[in-house]
Formats: structure tokens, sequence, C-alpha cells
């Protein structure tokens, strides 16, 4: 039985050093896999570039020899997505450039950019000889820029980004003024400490311990806890490939897998319902199978595919916050979790926000918190608009610690 993988995706991308442009690349990519499935193993031929078919095929066919074990039926269904909404040309991203430059340069005369603008087009095809025809195409646009002010002794100071699909200047403007409005205004820390961030990163230890093997083999944080209320009553966790945010990510896993809706939950309301496993997995431990392999362009799919968002609350930041101020750490580095759950981030730059603009710059500080804390009494919620990044954001309480620690 013959399958195959195929990924294109096309890179324009303006690099901006020193207020100024200074380059443009473009990269068009092509990759294959062709694959071999026969008496409960597989043939793999990986391919950078083009290759015709029926080669790639006879060399799949010829790494059957090597044995790679993959015993389970090929998946069916035809579904094609694309998540495109709007594309430039170089010319326009160019112009786009050099517009935004103009207007931030002539704004923050004191401030020094790097980064640049690129535009992203993917698309990923998955196809098999038992009837299974999946493609998933996107494109996005994404301004990163990072900043440093004329008195900075530091490399750069802070970085902002932003990416759309449908590229709205005014938004990146808004989180320019944001970013670089308020810098030479100083503030004190609040008393209570309320973290407003976009939570992708601070969700990293808790994707790891959902992983159904380790949770099998008792090495997981939350081994022990499948059924157990371990979170806040508000904290709800959903495996979610139809999200907006959702950038240039398929709706269908390694193994041709889809879920109803795109989605599944894997805590709800605190609650620990299920860990993640692949085909592989989930045979091997006898556990649910979950759709979340990885595509390997170049072996058998692993596991650990998974899109996590935290479902949002129905207020605001601001309404969340309730007259509170939050804290919108910028630059930080050092620091995460440890094998045990505990999180520690010294903040080299952070500023105080109401929920929706930033009102001044914060001394240096440390973050002190745990897994448990984040998620469970300290976790106030992730808000239903998109002040500040333009994209999700968690409000949870955290505590001072030492710089250094």
């Amino acid at each position: 039985m013959k399958e195959k993988y195929t990924y294109t995706q096309a890179v324009s991308n303006i690099k901006v050093e020193e207020n100024e442009i200074i380059s443009f690349d473009k990269i068009n990519t092509v990759e294959h896999s062709f694959r071999v499935h026969s008496d409960g193993f597989v043939g793999v031929q990986y391919c950078e570039g083009s290759m015709d078919e029926d080669e790639g095929y006879k060399k799949a066919n010829e790494k059957l020899a090597l044995k790679r074990p993959y015993k389970f039926e090929l998946e069916t269904g035809v579904r094609h997505r694309d998540k495109t909404e709007k594309t430039v040309s170089d010319k326009e991203l160019m112009d786009m450039t050099r517009t935004a430059l103009e207007h931030i340069r002539s704004k923050y005369p004191d401030f020094t950019l790097k980064g640049g603008f690129s535009q992203n087009v993917s698309c990923m095809l998955m196809e098999n000889e038992k009837g299974l025809d999946y493609s998933n195409r996107d494109c996005t646009v994404n301004a990163s820029f990072s900043y440093k002010h004329k008195d900075s002794k530091d490399i750069y100071d802070g970085y902002f980004s932003i990416g759309q699909r449908d590229f709205d200047m005014d938004k990146l403007y808004s989180m320019a003024d944001n970013f670089l409005g308020c810098f030479n205004e100083l503030k004190e820390l609040p008393d209570e400490i309320i973290i407003q961030n976009q939570y992708y990163e601070y969700l990293n230890m808790l994707k790891g311990a959902l992983d159904a093997e380790e949770l099998s083999l008792g090495t997981s944080i939350l081994s022990g806890k499948i059924g157990e209320k371990v979170f806040s009553d508000n904290f709800t966790l959903i495996h979610d490939v139809s999200d907006k945010e959702c950038w240039h990510t398929c709706f269908f896993d390694g193994d041709g897998v889809t879920l109803e809706n795109d989605t599944l939950t894997y805590i709800k309301n605190g609650v620990i319902l299920r860990g993640y496993a692949d085909k592989k997995i989930a045979d091997k431990y006898g556990v649910e199978h979950t759709g979340s392999a990885y595509r390997d362009f170049a072996d058998i799919p692993s596991n650990g595919n998974v899109n996590l968002r935290i479902e949002r609350s129905n207020k605001t930041i601001k309404e969340l916050l309730d007259g509170r101020l939050s804290v919108v750490p910028v630059q930080y580095s050092g620091g995460g979790f440890n094998e045990k759950g505990e999180y520690t981030m010294p903040v080299q730059l952070a500023y105080l926000c109401d929920g929706e603009k930033f009102l001044g710059k914060l001394p240096p500080f440390t973050l002190v918190s745990n897994m448990f804390d984040m998620f469970g009494k300290d976790f106030i919620g992730v808000g239903s608009d998109d002040p500040v990044f333009y994209d999700k954001q968690i409000l949870v309480r955290m505590k001072l610690g030492k710089i250094g620690e």
C-alpha cells in the first residue's frame, strides 16, 4: 500500500537592522516522503526537492528491508482546508516594511529597530491508496522587531511581534505605541503580581506531563492523577487545530487521524481526563488513542503532536483584573520549569499594564511559582479579547523571588 507526504513552503523575508532595510530573500522548498506499507512494515524514502513518483516509491519499497515496524491500518477520508485570507506580493511586503519603518522611526526617533517582515505560505498534503486525500494550506504575514533605546547599554531592550493572516498595520502601530511610548516612564511593582502574557511557553511543562507513555511508566509529574481534580475549576485545556491562532498547523496528524470538530479536551474544569498517545503508544500501553502523531518525513510517526490552548473566559482581560494592574514581562531568560514543576524566571524588562495599555517600565525582578499553583489557585483566566499581543493572554498570580534564584 502506497502513501505520500508532500510539504511545500514559500517564505519571503525582509531583514531590518539599525532602522534600515538591509536584505530581501525568498526561499521555496518542497519535501516528499514516499512510503510503502507491507506485512506490518513500512519503507520510507525522503526527498527534498523533486523526485519522480515511480522512483520515490521504488526506493521506498527497497527500504522495506530495514524492517521499520508499522502494523496499523491506513486511514481514509477526503478533506481540503485552506486558512489563507490574503497573500501579498514581494513588492507589497517591501512597501509594508518601508511604511512601518517610516511611521515608527518618525514617532520614536530615540529607538533603533532590528527585525523585519516576512510572509510564509505553506501547504501540507497526505494521500494514500486506501482513499485518504488531505491538504492543509495557510498564509501568514509576521512583523517582528527588537528595540534599543539610544541611552541603553544593552544589546537590545525589548521585543514585539505580531502575525496575522490579513495584516493590519494599525495593530502593529498600536503595539509599537505600547512598547515604546512609555519606555522612560518608571513604575513600581504592585503588591499583587498578576502576570499578563501569551501562555504558550507556560504550557511546555504541562504538555510533557500529559505524554501517555510517561504517564504509563510513572515518570510524569501527573502519573496516577487521571480522573483527579488537580487544577482550578476554571482551567480547561484542549487540543485544538481549529483555533484562529493555529498558524500553519494541520487538522490531521502524522498517522492521518482527524478528531471530531478538530478538538479534544485533556483537562476539564481542573480534572485530568487523559494523556495524549499516537497509534504506537496507545497499542503499547493499552491507553486511549488521541490522534497525536508527529509527522516524520524520514521515519515512522512519533508521539507528541498536540496544539494546546486554554479555554477562554467570557470576560475580557480588564474585566478579569477587576480594577487591578497586571505585569507584562517583555525581556526574560535563564529560567523555566524544573522536573518538579517549579517555575523561576528572571525578568530584565517588564511593563505595568491596566490590561490594555502599558503604564510604564518596571525594575528587574524574578518570578517564582509552580505548575500546580499557576493552573490552580493562582489561575485567574484567559481573556475573551486580544489586547497588547493581539493573541490569547493568560492572567496568573506569581510571587517575587530574588534575582539569581
